[in-house]
């Protein structure tokens, strides 16, 4: 149902296994809702004030993960915004109850990462959450190929 084309080839694509490394760009992707869309355009990223992480704007370099966002949401009114992400400093965040889970920033790093199956996110996927919008760069928009039924007559 969503397929990318990979434009920028030079800029790496971090498999979710691998820790992402201080300092290095990375493509990335937000699952967001068409209207959404239209207010990231417009004013950008807008932190969330909570969440599991705590403040910042939640992404992931996994696409899949990205595309189920929002959760319970139909399909036809979904997007995946691609975005190239300067990381900055990385905390690691591997468990339930990590000392830093929702503190991380206030240690000197600009992104927390959730590696994939350490028992943080249900789905099993990694997840990014970066402190300070002004690190995220918006490529393009990833639109869902919605499938029609076929009409039976």
């Amino acid at each position: 149902m969503w397929a990318e084309n990979d434009l920028h080839p030079a800029v790496p694509c971090l498999e979710s296994y691998s820790e992402p490394l201080a300092g290095k760009t990375y493509l990335m992707y937000h699952g967001t809702t068409r209207n959404a869309l239209q207010q990231i355009i417009k004013y950008g990223f807008q932190p969330s004030a909570d969440g599991m992480l705590g403040r910042g704007v939640y992404l992931s370099r996994d696409l899949n993960k990205a595309s189920r966002y929002p959760i319970n949401w139909p399909v036809h009114d979904k997007v995946v915004v691609r975005v190239l992400v300067d990381v900055g400093r990385v905390k690691k965040i591997d468990h339930q109850r990590h000392p830093m889970q929702k503190m991380w920033h206030d240690h000197g790093y600009d992104t927390a990462w959730c590696p994939p199956n350490c028992g943080m996110v249900s789905s099993g996927l990694e997840e990014d959450c970066v402190w300070d919008p002004r690190r995220i760069q918006i490529i393009d928009v990833i639109y869902p190929k919605v499938q029609h039924a076929a009409a039976y007559y």
